[in-house]
């Protein structure tokens, strides 16, 4: 028999909040908003499981024209290449002029 995660986890933090309002306004308390990593203009995200176990997240959207880093080859490669630097490989330039300096002259 599988034990579903919200059937045997307590919450690190567990706050209430008042729904105010013809808009429906809830103000997150600190506690809350400190551990969705969001502050004021930030979006949140919410989902519903089929058991009813409501998630909220702190959600960013990122602008258009930085999608390309957060695409899964590009983030391969950033893996990657943390990888390799962890395991020292690659060469290492203290300063941009010497990393130029570094490519074979025409």
């Amino acid at each position: 028999m599988s034990q579903c995660y919200h059937d045997v986890m307590s919450p690190i933090v567990k706050r209430r909040a008042r729904v105010r309002g013809d808009r429906h306004q809830v103000t997150l308390p600190a506690e809350i908003r400190a551990a969705l990593q969001v502050r004021s203009g930030d979006e949140i995200e919410f989902s519903v499981d089929e058991h009813g176990t409501i998630t909220v997240r702190g959600f960013t959207s990122i602008p258009t024209d930085q999608a390309w880093f957060f695409t899964p080859s590009w983030q391969a490669g950033e893996r990657e290449a943390d990888e390799q630097i962890a395991a020292g490989e690659g060469d290492f330039y203290a300063t941009g002029e010497d990393f130029l300096a570094s490519f074979p002259a025409d």
